[in-house]
């Protein structure tokens, strides 16, 4: 039966430590000149409705290191829900490929997608959330810290699908998460339920108030995320003022852990969501997240396209 990643909903907690491990092995034999290639002639079809970095060069590198190829379809290639409809294009897809990536910006679209396609359908962003993302977050995590269960994350901002993911799976996964946001910009209500009901099995616990030094008090991971994005470009300005003293400072910093690690998804807006100091200083981690993209995806590729 096929297997999509449309939501971190769609995986359990072993299978999520599988992918991260199996991500941390694929980085070391990488390192060490050793190439998998298990996906050998697979072909990943990969749909974007927004401009990326990360999201392309991770899925792109990944899928040829795996002995397949990806092709690029960008906005104006297919013109997904407006040339032709989603259903029609994941039928199609699905006669020639052997998997889909989808960066959208409708979480409806990729759960389209996912519905009509007979091959695997990956998330690679969607206004509700952001699993690719989150999966190498946690392989980072694991790598700095060498446990996950129990660990404490302090997300800084506003409740987007960053948050909404990264709620998902500390929920999923037992960690214990903080989120700070001003009012008004709180996460879903659907996902901070669905969250509560994965942290009653795991152990976790999900914490929301509008004070970030409460959020960040004693944390081990500090997270924070741009202040408006894609599609909402035109609330900027007053973002802008709503965000100001949820900035990710030095100040704010000293309330964690000495040990603390922060993490941002980038791009980042420097001097706005968090200082060019912390960003760039000693407990940031930010490349390594970036870097981890292409080894969690590799492994969830192999875990849905062989």
């Amino acid at each position: 039966m096929k297997r999509d990643l449309v939501s971190i909903r769609d995986l359990n907690k072993n299978e999520f430590m599988e992918i991260i491990k199996d991500g941390i092995r694929l980085k070391e034999e990488r390192k060490k000149g050793i190439r998998e290639t298990l996906l050998r002639g697979k072909v990943l079809a990969m749909i974007f409705e927004k401009p990326s970095l990360r999201t392309r060069v991770t899925f792109q590198t990944g899928i040829y290191e795996l002995g397949g190829i990806g092709i690029y379809l960008a906005p104006l290639d297919i013109q997904i829900g407006k040339r032709e409809s989603i259903e029609d294009v994941a039928r199609n897809l699905s006669r020639w490929v052997g998997g889909i990536m989808a960066r959208t910006y409708l979480h409806s679209t990729v759960v389209s997608l996912a519905e009509n396609a007979s091959v695997p359908v990956i998330n690679g962003l969607s206004d509700l959330e952001h699993p690719c993302q989150i999966l190498a977050d946690f392989q980072t995590i694991y790598e700095k810290k060498d446990y996950i269960e129990g660990i404490k994350l302090a997300f800084i901002g506003d409740g987007n699908n960053v948050c909404h993911s990264l709620m998902l799976a500390s929920g999923l996964l037992g960690v214990n998460m903080r989120v700070a946001h001003p009012e008004g910009y709180g996460p879903k209500e659907e996902i901070i339920r669905s969250t509560e009901k994965l942290a009653s099995s795991s152990g976790g616990s999900i914490t929301l108030t509008f004070d970030p030094k409460e959020a960040v008090d004693g944390v081990d991971v500090i997270y924070t995320d741009v202040r408006a994005s894609m599609g909402q470009k035109d609330e900027a300005e007053k973002r802008r003022k709503v965000f100001a003293p949820y900035q990710v400072n030095e100040e704010l910093t000293n309330y964690a852990e000495s040990d603390y690690i922060f993490m941002h998804c980038l791009p980042a807006c420097r001097g706005e969501e968090v200082t060019t100091n912390v960003i760039d200083g000693s407990h940031s981690v930010i490349y390594d997240e970036a870097e981890n993209r292409l080894h969690s995806q590799k492994a969830l590729m192999l875990k849905l396209m062989k």
